[in-house]
């Protein structure tokens, strides 16, 4: 079978306008996916510099010997109808070892075409490094090689205010780009590189905050050759990912007309305030995870595809979501339905087998994080608790009940067979210590413990004594029969 090259896929040989940190699925399948599309549907006319930021490793060398081209496979439910979406995407024209090739590498600061700076990092990229230097090739930071890049291209043009450049971090921290500019600010001073380069970062730079959502899976090993013969091409870079997809970049100018992507009808929104963006998503989609993943795995199912496929599981997730989580955010209520919609459909798609105990990790702050904000929303609104809500602070508890430490991790058994927790030392620890306690105590223990939520929620009218109900009868009848009697299916 051919190999996927330039050959068969021609495409225009464009100026280099990105420059990108990172070469990973994610990026490939999200960002580079969404510039290739602009490149066809709009006047953007620019490819893409991928840069390998780390010095481990080594650039993956399928990359060069396909010619930097590669599928992306969307495969999904839009619509509630499965799909699956196939793309070559062309944008892509080399890739640089920032370590191995620093000249080639160096040489992109003082590119005139050059207008914008990508980045996935990972969350420890984005973090000040005081030790770094200047004189480094390349300094060892991403900050720091942001900083001597942008440096580098101020003195090469005389800081000319049109030669700045658009900063777009997608890592998945708070306020990215705001964090990322503060580390370039204090290199720049801690490095000593003057006044004027800091006001040629200030007026000529845009450090975006962005929002991102996609599911990459990656790819498809076990299913690579079926794919092949399917797309009658061999391409050993291929991603998939799930079709939906959302892109929020915060900016304090309007880039929209340079990076013209809501026009290719792309899921980008531009705004000068994610935070309500953000909300929506750590409220609606995780928030809806954290609720009914723990019921879920008690009743006995393993995969959130295999959860979703049972009525009783489905509706008690959407119930949450409609009844009791959209009524605390504050977007449009359209906006919100369509959301929380398109939650139900990613939660369904075939294609993802999304293990109940990696979403597990961590429960008690991500419920305190994800849903705890809609409980406290509801109250205040409503001058009552939300039911749904309240009952998965229950299965929470009944999910790490009766566990045993061993190795810093809670070991618990659903009908007979070990389950594992990984959770803050403190949390698994009271659940060890307290789970021979009668319920209406340790609810009291747990739900007065601000060290978990930032407040004694037993301060909220009826709680604990709604919680205490909940999860003596769980205990003692199971979560199946006790969410049957009480939300059907």
């Amino acid at each position: 079978m051919e190999r996927l090259t330039a050959a068969m896929k021609d495409a225009p040989v464009r100026p280099v306008r990105v420059l990108q940190f990172g070469e990973g699925n994610f990026l490939r399948a999200f960002v580079d996916y969404m510039i290739d599309i602009a490149n066809e549907k709009t006047d953007f006319n620019g490819d893409i510099v991928l840069v390998k930021p780390i010095e481990m490793g080594t650039l993956f060398p399928a990359f060069k010997e396909q010619d930097y081209r590669y599928t992306v496979l969307l495969r999904g439910l839009v619509d509630g109808k499965p799909v699956e979406l196939d793309r070559v995407v062309t944008s892509v024209a080399d890739a640089v070892d920032a370590y191995a090739d620093y000249e080639k590498y160096a040489a992109y600061a003082k590119l005139d075409t050059l207008r914008f700076i990508v980045s996935n990092t990972t969350e420890a990229g984005i973090v000040l490094d005081e030790t770094d230097k200047f004189e480094y090739c390349p300094p060892h930071s991403y900050p720091g090689k942001l900083t001597k890049l942008l440096f580098e291209r101020a003195e090469h043009f005389n800081y000319a205010e049109d030669k700045g450049l658009i900063i777009l971090p997608v890592e998945l921290i708070d306020d990215n780009g705001i964090m990322l500019k503060k580390c370039v600010m204090a290199l720049a001073k801690l490095w000593n590189l003057g006044e004027k380069f800091e006001q040629w970062l200030e007026n000529a730079c845009v450090f975006t905050s962005t929002l991102v959502d996609r599911i990459v899976t990656g790819y498809p090993r076990g299913e690579d050759q079926a794919i092949w013969n399917k797309l009658g091409y061999e391409d050993r870079i291929l991603v998939t990912a799930e079709p939906f997809g959302l892109w929020v970049i915060e900016s304090a100018k309007d880039i929209s007309k340079e990076l013209p992507l809501p026009d290719c009808g792309l899921p980008v929104i531009y705004t000068d305030n994610q935070k309500p963006y953000k909300q929506r998503k750590v409220r609606i989609l995780n928030g809806a995870h954290t609720s009914f993943v723990p019921a879920a795995y008690l009743c006995g199912y393993d995969y959130v595809l295999d959860a979703m496929n049972d009525p009783m599981i489905k509706t008690f997730m959407q119930k949450t979501l409609y009844d009791e989580v959209i009524p605390t955010l504050t977007l449009p209520k359209e906006d919100l339905l369509a959301f929380a919609e398109a939650v139900t459909g990613r939660f369904m798609n075939p294609y993802i087998k999304h293990a109940l105990m990696s979403i597990c990790l961590n429960s008690v702050s991500k419920w305190r994080a994800r849903c705890m904000p809609s409980l406290l929303g509801y109250v205040e609104k409503f001058g009552k608790l939300p039911e749904h809500l309240t009952f998965s602070i229950a299965t929470l508890m009944a999910l790490y009940h009766g566990g045993k430490l061993v190795d810093g991790k809670l070991v618990c058994e659903r009908n007979g067979q070990p389950y594992t927790l990984q959770d803050d030392a403190a949390v698994v620890e009271f659940f060890a210590n307290n789970s021979d306690k009668p319920a209406k105590e340790m609810v009291q223990m747990f739900l007065s413990n601000e060290s978990f939520f930032g407040q004694d929620l037993t301060k909220v009218p009826g709680l604990a004594d709604s919680v205490s109900a909940s999860l003596e009868d769980v205990l003692t009848r199971g979560a199946r029969t006790v969410m049957t009697e009480r939300f059907g299916g």
